[in-house]
């Protein structure tokens, strides 16, 4: 090694030191990498497993790269997640470097860091893949950040890749970002979770990258599958065993309802846990992290919203109440535990509605050509347009919607301005072979996490195969290389509360009050807010699809598929319930019910049509007929967004004269009843003719959200 490196290589062991304390020494990798880095100026592609100190690489290269050059500029840190981002920072401090982030958080500072960036005082400049295409950062800050960038770093670089399991489009923009790189900028991409094909694609779009690839083995952690019944039994299972799973960890769950209902069903089991989902407030997620961080509960129960970049080296355990679709996002989030722990137990327990939920996620992936070409056609090149403008004009969820808009930014379709996006007019190709193989990967990848579950062989050995580790060998830790540490039994007392929690039917119905924008471009003259006289109230459904508890059921009932029939005695006995909580709960209806009335369902008016007699039955209540429908069949079943779904309906509902009649000599509210809400607008716009035909009020209640 020659003097100069030698030198690098003792200055990097003293940033080291301060970083992570007296006893750290830099991992052979960790020096080719930082050599790369500082002394060649390369670009490095590092795929390593969670633990072994990728950031350390960064913070270790960004310390001397300022000792080396004063004018160099700041590392630039793109990284997917706000916890990440807060961690980081604060590790940072640690080794005496000055970190920023930008990102939505904290948009009362961008002016304040942005001048910190330009005087050169920031070290450390963290920012969220959206950022690079938001219009006043992309056009105020990131020219000259690009400019003067002294290290780029692409944290989760597998998400670069739409081989990867978390393809973001976003991150395609860094393309952008690298050929706008002074020459010889050093480039650090990182990931713990990428196969050989994820590999390949990164470093060929970072070009002429050093790979460096460790073994993936993880020795603390000790992983485990527990087949269990049902639901309940799982919940059940997790409130029995959790004072036996070392220290805090983290309970993920597919969905946010699953997450909400098992926090809620273990606090009442006396367990001190919070929940964690995409949909809280920032504050509130903030709060559950730190909560965790500072062991004041046992479980942070979490959707895939905390799947990248939480750091918490003591984590104990990690248990998943569902499969991820595939072994590579399971191995990254199990991943958060055993960091800085001998041992940390990693369990699974597949659901039988894991399959069900993987096929309503792929469902959002990028849209037929059709549906493209629609929204390319609707663009203007010189007036942009909102999302929430676009929407009555193409059938697409807002999700899917913009997650196709953004793949056309990268692609170079569109642009993203002030105010909405604008058509680019360069020539764009479907291409419809590479997403078959891609939607084929995931079926793959669905198939394996299948697998994994059932195996027979070493549990470690199954995943770090999937991920085209070369060193994978029997762990000899896991519950097929040594005995099984959990046994399956689940308490009676355990299981018979987790049956009585998820049999507990009921869930609001909230009524829409705004129309969705942009209805009079298609000639649906409705706006604003809807009329308080037009108004459903607020309603009641026995429970979502996507339940722990009554998801099963009611998926056979209403999901994709199901026959139509007459409505079983169980649910009917469950909606019966639904109304005498509803009757005598913390929020009542305002008064009785005097009448029921149905929605005419084509696709289930046998089921419908019975629900509304037991109801009226049971409640002896008149049943004074039913919402007809003279729409056409583009009024049936879900549409991509509320905007369609509007359009198609609107005129679609009629009130026959003889109901008519009675509703105007009502002086109480009516049920109106339905089998499935899912936009919520079919209860919305029946309502409103109801309400047209002089009901004094109206009380949505179906058998299912379905979300």
């Amino acid at each position: 090694m020659s003097q100069e490196r030698t030198a690098v290589r003792q200055r990097a062991e003293a940033v080291l030191r301060r970083l992570a304390g007296e006893d750290a020494r830099l991992r052979e990798d960790q020096w080719r990498a930082i050599e790369a880095l500082v002394v060649d100026r390369r670009r490095v592609l590092c795929v390593q497993r969670t633990g072994w100190g990728k950031s350390a690489v960064y913070f270790v290269a960004t310390a001397l790269l300022r000792e080396r050059e004063e004018s160099s500029g700041p590392t630039v840190i793109v990284s997917p997640l706000l916890a990440l981002m807060r961690n980081q920072v604060d590790s940072a401090a640690r080794a005496g470097i000055r970190a920023r982030t930008i990102n939505s958080a904290n948009l009362d500072e961008w002016d304040e860091i942005t001048a910190e960036i330009h005087a050169g005082a920031v070290d450390v400049l963290l920012i969220s893949p959206e950022r690079l295409n938001n219009p006043d950062f992309r056009d105020g800050v990131l020219p000259k950040l690009a400019a003067t960038t002294g290290l780029l770093v692409v944290d989760e670089a597998h998400c670069v890749s739409d081989w990867g399991h978390d393809f973001r489009p976003d991150y395609r923009r860094l393309r952008t970002f690298l050929g706008n790189l002074p020459e010889q900028t050093p480039v650090l991409a990182t990931t713990a979770t990428a196969n050989a094909r994820v590999t390949q694609d990164v470093a060929e779009q970072l070009g002429d990258a050093l790979v460096l690839r460790g073994s993936l083995d993880r020795e603390s952690l000790r992983l485990g599958v527990l087949d269990l019944p049902s639901p309940a039994h799982r919940l059940g299972w997790l409130a029995d065993h959790l004072d036996r799973l070392p220290g805090s960890g983290i309970v993920y769950t597919l969905t946010v309802a699953a997450a909400t209902e098992t926090a809620e069903f273990l606090r009442s089991r006396g367990w001190s846990v919070a929940a964690y989902t995409g949909q809280a407030e920032d504050a509130d997620r903030r709060a559950a992290e730190q909560d965790l961080l500072d062991n004041k509960i046992k479980a942070l129960v979490a959707t895939s919203a905390l799947g990248m970049g939480f750091d918490k080296p003591d984590l104990g355990f990690v248990v998943h109440l569902g499969a991820p679709p595939s072994p590579i996002a399971y191995y990254q989030q199990v991943g958060r535990a055993g960091r800085a722990v001998a041992h940390a137990e990693v369990l699974l327990l597949p659901g039988a509605e894991d399959m069900a939920i993987w096929r309503y996620f792929a469902s959002l992936a990028f849209p037929p050509e059709e549906q493209v070409r629609a929204v390319l056609a609707a663009l203007h090149p010189d007036r942009p347009l909102s999302t929430q403008a676009l929407e009555p004009l193409v059938d697409l969820r807002r999700a899917r919607l913009e997650l196709m808009l953004k793949v056309l930014d990268v692609d170079g379709a569109v642009r993203r301005v002030r105010g909405g996006w604008l058509a680019t007019g360069e020539p764009w190709t479907y291409d419809a072979a590479r997403l078959r193989r891609v939607a084929a990967a995931r079926t793959a990848e669905q198939q394996a996490m299948l697998r994994y579950a059932s195996t027979t062989g070493c549990r470690m050995r199954y995943l770090r195969e999937c991920l085209d580790d070369a060193e994978a060998t029997d762990c000899g830790r896991c519950d097929r290389c040594a005995t099984a540490l959990f046994p399956p039994e689940v308490s009676p007392a355990a299981l018979t509360a987790a049956h009585s929690f998820l049999g507990r039917p009921g869930v609001e119905i909230a009524p829409k009050k705004l129309w969705p924008t942009g209805l009079e471009a298609v000639g649906v003259p409705l706006k604003g807010r809807i009329a308080p006289a037009e108004q459903a109230l607020p309603g009641r459904a026995v429970g979502r699809l996507s339940d722990l508890g009554w998801g099963g059921r009611l998926r056979d009932l209403v999901g994709p598929g199901a026959p139509d029939s007459t409505v079983p005695e169980d649910v009917a006995a469950a909606v019966i319930e639904v109304l005498k909580a509803w009757a005598h709960g913390d929020d009542p209806w305002p008064s009785r019910p005097v009448g029921v009335v149905a929605v005419d369902s084509r696709t289930r008016p046998v089921l419908v049509g019975s629900l509304a007699e037991r109801i009226a039955a049971v409640g002896r209540l008149p049943l004074l007929g039913r919402v007809t429908s003279a729409g056409s069949r583009a009024a049936d079943g879900p549409r991509g967004n509320s905007a369609q779904r509007v359009r198609a309906l609107h005129g679609a509902f009629a009130v026959p004269e003889p109901l008519a009649d009675t509703l105007a000599g009502l002086t109480g509210p009516v049920l109106l009843v339905d089998d499935l809400v899912d936009s919520g607008w079919t209860m919305t716009m029946a309502a409103r003719e109801l309400r047209h035909a002089g009901a004094p009020a109206v009380l949505p209640l179906a058998l299912a959200l379905a979300a």
